[in-house]
């Protein structure tokens, strides 16, 4: 079965996804975006052919051109008024992170596409890198045994030049800061390892670099989860002059792991005591090296939703795990902004509560 496919949005992350379309066979039949020109561009870029039709509404490409896979590419603030009005049409659905800005979108994305029946996948593509299926293995085989505590650190640089290309990046009602734009894949895979379960956090942000944007180029949290183990997060976007590393490491009585590179897609440190493999030989059977920080998880998760459309099954990466992670980036920001420890269960948060909070 070739499933019709429609792109929404058609900015700096648009060719990853149009790419692995192509390369999963699934029919392009449209792309849409506000500006005729990067449509042009992305045409062009990923060779797509003729008859693949533009529309700058994308509520018009749905009524007429039915697909019944779309991918949401958008400023992350558009996600869930998209996503639900995509679900009204019947789409199946892939949302770049953050899946809503708000926990009250990402339920009703939740329920919605319960109700209709549609599947819905987050986009946290590096659930698919091999270093971190490899790391996701010893977790469920329970190599780690106790599991102590787990480190990510977003050690990475952005320009004036980066947010002056799309001005709605830094915004609180389009976007949101470091933790929320570049530290939420990591943000995802440290909760996702330490069991999900989360039980209160403490957090600082700041904007000490990049005084152009609303939203914080640092933040800084520890978390404490449902299994007694704990969390610590740094990310920023202020490091001179380049990316640095994106890491994450489990520690655990039995286990230590530590994943690097550019996009947690290397093996970096690899000792258990049940002595089941040796680090050199999963440091080079499970350790890549993409061209950039997107990685290669794009490809796999496109694989992943076409068949569990195709079976009528969940995808690897649900509705549900977008909001782990946006509601983890959200408790950190009510954190910082009140100076007090938050607690599960949340309240409703979003990002647009935090706007004037780094007022100069």
């Amino acid at each position: 079965m070739c499933l019709r496919y429609a792109l929404i949005g058609c900015g700096r992350i648009s060719p990853n996804h149009l790419g692995v379309a192509q390369e999963n066979g699934l029919e392009i039949v449209a792309i849409c975006d506000l500006l005729p020109e990067m449509m042009e561009d992305k045409s062009q870029k990923m060779r797509l052919p003729k008859a693949v039709k533009r529309y700058q509404d994308y509520r018009e490409m749905l009524a007429t051109e039915r697909p019944e896979l779309v991918a949401i590419a958008t400023e992350s603030g558009n996600h869930a008024a998209i996503a639900l009005d995509c679900m009204d049409y019947g789409c199946n659905l892939i949302i770049e992170k953050p899946i809503a800005l708000s926990l009250r979108d990402a339920d009703e994305i939740i329920r919605k596409a319960k109700a209709t029946g549609v599947t819905v996948s987050a986009c946290h593509q590096n659930r698919f890198n091999k270093a971190v299926q490899k790391l996701r293995q010893a977790v469920q085989g329970g190599r780690f045994g106790r599991l102590l505590h787990g480190a990510a650190h977003i050690r990475w640089s952005r320009s004036e030049d980066y947010y002056r290309q799309a001005p709605w990046r830094g915004t609180w009602a389009q976007d949101g800061g470091a933790l929320m734009n570049q530290c939420i894949h990591n943000i995802d895979l440290l909760r996702w390892m330490m069991g999900d379960d989360v039980v209160e956090v403490v957090g600082m942000t700041n904007n000490l670099n990049h005084s152009y944007i609303e939203a914080e180029d640092l933040g800084l949290a520890l978390i404490r989860f449902g299994n007694g183990s704990y969390g610590l997060l740094e990310g920023t976007t202020n490091v001179f002059p380049n990316n640095l590393e994106e890491t994450l490491y489990l520690f655990g009585k039995s286990g230590t792991a530590k994943l690097g590179g550019k996009s947690v897609n290397v093996v970096e440190k690899w000792m258990f005591a049940d002595g089941q493999d040796e680090e050199s030989e999963v440091i080079q059977q499970y350790s890549e090296d993409p061209p950039t920080i997107y990685g290669y998880g794009h490809g796999p998760l496109y694989k992943d939703v076409i068949e569990s459309i195709q079976q009528g099954r969940d995808p690897y990466v649900t509705a549900e795990d977008g909001k782990r992670a946006l509601e983890l980036v959200l408790a950190i920001y009510e954190a910082a902004a009140t100076g007090a420890t938050v607690k599960w269960p949340l309240k409703d948060l979003s990002t647009v509560q935090f706007q004037g909070l780094f007022a100069r």
